[in-house]
């Protein structure tokens, strides 16, 4: 649906937009989620990421190695049409916060070395 992140960012701001769902996909293969008001996702995200503890989702990382970062695919986004609130649906990539490097066990980022 939209480009880049200009573009996604625009969309928010214009249409107002009041909740971003964040979704990602565990190693089995489960989309994962959890929604964020629009006011904590703004260009920052598309730099550093939203962080998350990945030893709470199945077959990610140990309790003392738990911070993972989610980046935004603004070309995944998508109005949901279902919910009450006008509500953004935006697919993620998983990172190392650390490295930076894209996280092996991350379905999406399995996928797209495979293209």
């Amino acid at each position: 649906m939209f480009a880049d992140s200009d573009a996604l960012l625009k969309y928010i701001e214009d249409e107002g937009v009041e909740f971003v769902d964040v979704r990602f996909c565990d190693l089995p293969g489960v989309m994962q989620h959890f929604t964020v008001p629009v006011s904590s996702f703004g260009p920052e995200v598309f730099e550093d990421g939203l962080m998350f503890d990945g030893s709470s989702i199945r077959g990610f990382q140990a309790i003392h190695e738990s911070d993972m970062a989610l980046f935004p695919d603004a070309t995944t986004a998508y109005l949901d049409t279902f919910r009450t609130d006008k509500t953004l649906v935006v697919n993620f990539f998983i990172h190392d916060p650390l490295t930076g490097e894209a996280y092996s066990r991350d379905p999406r980022n399995i996928a797209r070395k495979a293209q």
